[in-house]
């Protein structure tokens, strides 16, 4: 019997990334989409509580059963799992093909691996995938044999116990092959530039500059910038275990 895959994004149902993800998992599965109506990027893991969500089906491509939400990436995740699927939770989740890398810091602001992490809280294997390439007219082509054959070792060896994948790919056509990372320590260095609106109030434009603080050669960064597809494991468990003998050394008072 063929797996079930739930194929999710955050930059809107109609974008070209996720029409590559959705026909390369249909080779290997049923295929289910369920994606934002509109681009959702940099909405991290948000939820949507104060006002009522809508899922539509709809008739994109010839083939495939998708639905667009009117919710946050993980809103998707969590409409799917309870009512398309009813419980019955898919056999893989994958997320993207995201315009943009997600290496590094990313990781927390991406609304494409927040809606593979909630798969992993959903204890579905999940992969979020991301590509080099900001442009609408992004050449993913590339990309899909190492799409299918990542997806096919999680559907075949599964996944540590909440655990996903990071999957990133370089921008062009020659990739050396597949590098296990560590995310890499890295951090936006943020400006916001101040202009005046026509009633002389003051808005905010946020920009930055992506800085890498880590030279390692075992990182997602190196591998991206010496042509390999970065695969990193991350969890939702935000627990700094080294930090609890330093905290459990402390003196409390009360």
């Amino acid at each position: 019997m063929k797996p079930n895959i739930l194929v999710v994004n955050d930059d809107g149902i109609t974008a070209p990334g996720i029409k590559a993800l959705m026909h390369v998992m249909k080779e290997i599965g049923r295929v289910v989409v369920v994606a934002p109506d509109s681009p959702q990027s940099g909405m991290g893991h948000a939820i949507t509580i104060g006002k009522p969500l809508r899922l539509d089906r709809v008739d994109i491509y010839e083939g495939i059963e998708m639905y667009s939400c009117s919710g946050t990436p993980v809103d998707c995740v969590k409409l799917a799992v309870t009512k398309i699927f009813k419980g019955k939770k898919p056999d893989l989740c994958v997320s993207g093909i995201n315009h943009g890398l997600n290496n590094g810091i990313n990781v927390l602001y991406s609304g494409t691996m927040s809606a593979a992490v909630e798969g992993a809280i959903e204890s579905i294997p999940s992969i979020g995938f991301s590509l080099d390439d900001y442009t609408l007219q992004a050449d993913f082509s590339h990309c899909l044999k190492y799409v299918k054959e990542i997806a096919l070792q999680v559907l075949t060896n599964g996944l540590p116990t909440a655990t996903l994948l990071n999957v990133n790919f370089p921008k062009g056509a020659h990739i050396k092959g597949i590098k296990i990372c560590r995310q890499a320590n890295a951090k936006w260095a943020e400006e916001f530039d101040e202009r005046i609106d026509p009633y002389k109030r003051p808005y905010y434009w946020l920009s930055g500059v992506f800085q890498l603080n880590d030279h390692g050669e075992d990182t997602d960064s190196w591998a991206l910038d010496n042509s390999y597809v970065s695969v990193v494991p991350i969890q939702f468990d935000m627990t700094a275990h080294h930090a609890i003998p330093v905290l459990n050394s402390w003196s409390f008072t009360i």
